[in-house]
């Protein structure tokens, strides 16, 4: 609390007396206490190597999100190596991981069944030397219309035959049964069947690909790759890394940049009936470029990879009249534990250390202000009251005879 004596900022007092006394002022008020005058952040107390923030750190999976000590850790040339080994034994190699990371079990690809029929689906029947019965509502129509259709309750009529269930069969075991059923009237029959149409299981495509709608899964085994071809492939915004499959009310998650770049093939899961697959934009791999930098704001990071001098230069570099380059962090909470980090820029070669230190989503990058730029906020701040004060105090009231009542 600051005491102003009586008569400190009287009319007889001199003018420059007064602006030195408000001047005076503002010194002290800056003395007392910089960071609580002006308002902001309060990074100035990280400067300390061995200071710490709490942040509400994850202990378990059934535990309550408790604050706990983030340390400030160096970016050093042992930092950057012992996160490349990190990265390189955190590359997915499963079918496909849930939202946190891990594979589920059972998750490697099976080889591809032979396609079974299912209602909706359109048969086609050959049997060779009778067209009567290849063919009988007429040779000029197209195979899908003359075809036969499977029913709602998985069976077909054929003449001979009479009805027959084909549901959940492939259509060798159900060429078998029309051979069993019709050698009773045809001699040596030879039969072929077909499916004309698939219409029975099919695949939903949405998010970022340039035709969403729904896929019909064929003969030909449908995989995570071949589903967004056939969907017009990947939109301008799509994040490879991030596909999300949706199967009997499970979501998990599929990393075809992963299969670009590290070979891991295994990503290309075996589409079923009913699968949902949505590509995610890009919005998620956003980084954040604060504090004195001559762009602050957020970056969206291509395919993930982005780097802390990437970073610092598309945001128009560090503005050389108000940062210390000295002071430079970048803050991570996006794992289960927070982890905070310090870069010296204050020399050309430590740039060399943030070209290798490897950014990720949702990552903020904070460059501290100088001194002096603290400083010039404090004065610029309280330089408004004092002036405010001093304006009072030289005010003149005609009713007392020019003297203040």
């Amino acid at each position: 609390m600051i005491t102003i004596p009586d008569g400190a900022f009287a009319p007889s007092m001199p003018a420059k007396s007064r602006i030195a006394s408000s001047l005076l002022l503002a010194v002290v008020c800056a003395s007392l206490g910089a960071c609580a005058v002006v308002p902001g952040d309060k990074a100035y107390g990280l400067r300390d190597q061995q200071s710490s923030i709490k942040l509400p750190v994850r202990q378990s999976e059934a535990a309550e999100p408790a604050p706990e000590n983030v340390s400030i850790k160096p970016i050093t040339a042992e930092l950057i190596i012992e996160q490349m080994k990190l990265a390189a034994a955190e590359r997915p190699t499963a079918t496909s991981t849930n939202m946190n990371g891990r594979a589920p079990k059972g998750s490697v690809m099976p080889p591809a069944p032979d396609y079974k029929v299912a209602p909706g689906d359109v048969l086609t029947i050959i049997v060779w030397d009778h067209p009567e019965l290849t063919t009988p509502a007429g040779q000029y129509r197209a195979a899908d219309q003359a075809g036969t259709v499977v029913n709602e309750d998985g069976t077909i009529y054929y003449p001979y035959v009479g009805t027959l269930q084909v549901t959940g069969k492939t259509t060798r075991q159900i060429r078998d049964m029309l051979v069993r059923s019709l050698a009773k009237y045809i001699e040596k029959v030879q039969l072929d069947v077909r499916v004309a149409a698939f219409r029975s299981q099919r695949v939903y495509v949405v998010g970022e690909v340039t035709k969403p709608g729904l896929l019909p899964i064929t003969d030909v085994p449908m995989t995570v790759l071949e589903a967004v071809n056939q969907a017009g492939g990947f939109g301008p915004e799509a994040d490879h890394s991030r596909v999300l499959l949706t199967r009997k009310g499970t979501t998990y998650r599929v990393d075809i940049q992963a299969m670009y770049e590290n070979g891991a093939t295994e990503q290309n899961a075996l589409l079923e009936t009913g699968d949902i697959l949505n590509v995610q934009d890009r919005s998620f791999n956003k980084i954040f470029v604060l504090g004195a930098v001559q762009k602050p704001g957020s970056l969206v990071m291509t395919k993930k990879r982005s780097t802390l001098a990437e970073a610092l230069a598309d945001s128009g570099y560090i503005a050389q009249e108000q940062a210390n380059p000295k002071w430079i962090y970048v803050m991570r909470g996006g794992s289960d534990t927070p982890e905070l980090f310090h870069l010296d820029g204050s020399s050309p070669d430590a740039m060399l250390l943030a070209d290798r230190f490897t950014l990720k989503p949702r990552d903020i990058v904070y460059v501290d202000a100088a001194d002096v730029v603290r400083w010039n906020r404090v004065i610029t701040n309280v330089l408004p009251t004092a002036q405010t004060l001093n304006q009072t105090s030289a005010a003149r009231y005609p009713l007392f005879g020019g003297r203040q009542p």
